[in-house]
């Protein structure tokens, strides 16, 4: 079962989301508003793009050709189903595919962006997988882990060209590590805080292939008042 959503406080921007399944969250909104878009980016690619809010939040925001690829059919058909609904053939195209084989196929240096909003959690020997498979795929790195995102990116990326990442504070000495391996430079963190006071619970992450050193750690942001309602901040992503 499926239903058509309005994209955010984009009136012209539809969404088509299951009903029962994953719709997309705050997550995805600031890995859009965060990763860096620049004038003369032709080529981005959305690695587990879902139901594609990211491609279509990027088509506000840049010209650039946008591809999305999705191993989840499911998921793939309803990214398809909202670019079409809004006119957006022309820029954004959708792939359903393992990633994993599919950038074997890629030349080298043709993406100047990869953007991700991967499955969190690495699968130990007692991690708790949910019985639906499409959401265990989500979650848990069953089809893709930070090794495999790094390796693709190091492949596909432009040199200089940006991997940014929305993730768990608790990965990020994990994704430092793997970004370093792959010679993916990071060059900004922010810290999303669901209150004042409390810890953080969304990273952001953006890196550079062959980037020259020089960590930027951007101002925090909150996602809550003290009333319990969505900060000034927050909102203006909205």
């Amino acid at each position: 079962m499926e239903e058509l959503n309005q994209l955010l406080n984009y009136k012209n921007l539809k969404i088509y989301q299951s009903k029962t399944g994953f719709k997309f969250s705050l997550d995805s909104v600031l890995l859009a508003s965060f990763a860096t878009l620049k004038y003369r980016q032709k080529k981005i690619l959305d690695i587990g793009t879902g139901n594609a809010p990211i491609p279509l939040l990027l088509s506000t925001k840049t010209k650039a050709n946008i591809t999305g690829i999705e191993i989840q059919k499911e998921s793939a058909n309803l990214a398809k189903k909202s670019i079409q609904k809004n006119g957006l053939d022309s820029q954004i195209s959708i792939i359903c595919e393992d990633v994993r084989l599919w950038y074997r196929q890629i030349e080298s240096d043709t993406y100047d962006l990869i953007i991700c909003n991967p499955p969190f959690f690495s699968v130990q020997s007692d991690s708790y997988l949910n019985a639906s498979k499409e959401k265990s795929i989500a979650r848990h790195e069953l089809s893709l882990t930070l090794d495999d995102l790094c390796k693709i990116s190091r492949k596909i990326l432009k040199n200089n060209g940006f991997l940014s990442l929305v993730h768990r504070p608790d990965r990020l000495i994990s994704i430092i590590e793997c970004m370093k391996k792959n010679h993916i430079e990071p060059k900004k963190i922010q810290f999303v805080y669901p209150y004042k006071g409390k810890e953080a619970n969304i990273l952001l992450i953006e890196g550079s292939k062959n980037g020259r050193p020089g960590l930027k750690i951007m101002d925090p942001i909150y996602v809550y008042d003290e009333k319990g309602e969505y900060t000034k901040e927050i909102m203006a992503y909205f």
